[in-house]
């Protein structure tokens, strides 16, 4: 590997929504997030862009945006996202949270087994897909050094 300059990680992820009021509803009311900025897009002014985490402050690493377009539709393939996860501490919270979600009328998966790790998937109002993955039991389930090697979990006989 050549030298590179060091990063601190994830900062934030930003997505695009139809109605910004839909997918505030759904950040606060459903997920239990702060909205912690509102605002325009820098490189697109009169485009609303909000800032939602699970804490007050919004710190890196926890931060989860949007620009709102409403006339938009994205379609899945190459350059798009297929969605992305939220850490939970263990698979206790999963149930926890398939058992709130479905309160809040979100249609959510059963508890998915991912070998290194537990999930469930769910959609926000515009379709995006989230995950809400535990940490346990992690990428040394099935070699020493993750990475090391690629594994083949149909040949393993790996679950769902």
């Amino acid at each position: 590997m050549t030298e590179t300059p060091p990063t601190t990680g994830l900062h934030h992820v930003t997505n695009i929504c139809t109605d910004m009021d839909e997918t505030v509803a759904f950040y606060e009311d459903v997920l239990g997030w702060h909205t912690v900025k509102r605002t325009q897009n820098y490189d697109d002014p009169g485009t609303k862009h909000y800032y939602f985490s699970p804490t007050p402050a919004g710190e890196p690493g926890t931060v989860v945006t949007y620009f709102e377009y409403p006339n938009s539709r994205g379609a899945p393939g190459p350059g798009a996202s297929h969605h992305f996860a939220f850490g939970v501490a263990e698979e206790a919270a999963l149930r926890e949270w398939q058992d709130h979600l479905r309160d809040q009328g979100v249609r959510v998966s059963s508890v998915k087994d991912r070998t290194y790790f537990k999930s469930i998937y769910f959609s926000d109002p515009d379709g995006l897909v989230f995950e809400f993955a535990t940490a346990e039991p992690g990428f040394t389930v099935d070699e020493e050094t993750p990475g090391e090697t690629e594994i083949d979990p149909f040949e393993e006989g790996y679950e769902n």
